[in-house]
């Protein structure tokens, strides 16, 4: 079940940042019109009479801030976006099946990989490797791997 969830979960991370992308592209899209503007305008200023009109070249100069500054925001959030993606990796935990002999003399006890059908308590067809009795699923668990610690100096 924890796999399914995992999936499902990575699934729906990459569905928003597949969202988020698109959004990131219409605002890039729409920043490059608003410079494609800026540069019409301004040269419509020039053009028209030879002489400076304020008009067109403050609206050149609006649509440049407003294009720039959307430009610089859609790519950086897009290289951030990329950059975080790159860096997550998901690990599946290792899941762990203790057994052990169910006769009272032998204390054998293995640990293997979980497989699928293992459950707490099953009894195994293998015999144990110490004394030929009967051998028992007792626990299943996951590794846990313990984190580095860092501190801060």
């Amino acid at each position: 079940m924890a796999i399914k969830s995992e999936s499902q979960t990575s699934a729906q991370s990459k569905k928003i940042s597949n969202y988020i992308t698109m959004i990131v592209l219409i605002v890039l899209a729409l920043s490059i019109a608003a410079l494609i503007l800026a540069v019409g305008n301004y040269t419509t200023g020039l053009s028209e009479t030879g002489a400076t009109q304020a008009g067109d070249f403050l609206s050149a100069a609006v649509f440049a801030v407003i294009g720039l500054i959307a430009l610089i925001m859609s790519v950086f959030t897009l290289y951030q976006s990329r950059r975080q993606t790159a860096e997550m990796k998901i690990e599946i935990p290792k899941v762990m099946t203790t057994i052990q002999c169910t006769s009272k003399n032998c204390d054998s006890k293995t640990i293997r990989e979980f497989q699928r059908g293992d459950f707490v308590f099953k009894e195994l067809d293998v015999p144990c490797q110490k004394c030929s009795g009967r051998q028992m699923i007792t626990a299943i668990y996951k590794e846990v791997k313990e984190k580095e610690k860092t501190f801060n100096v």
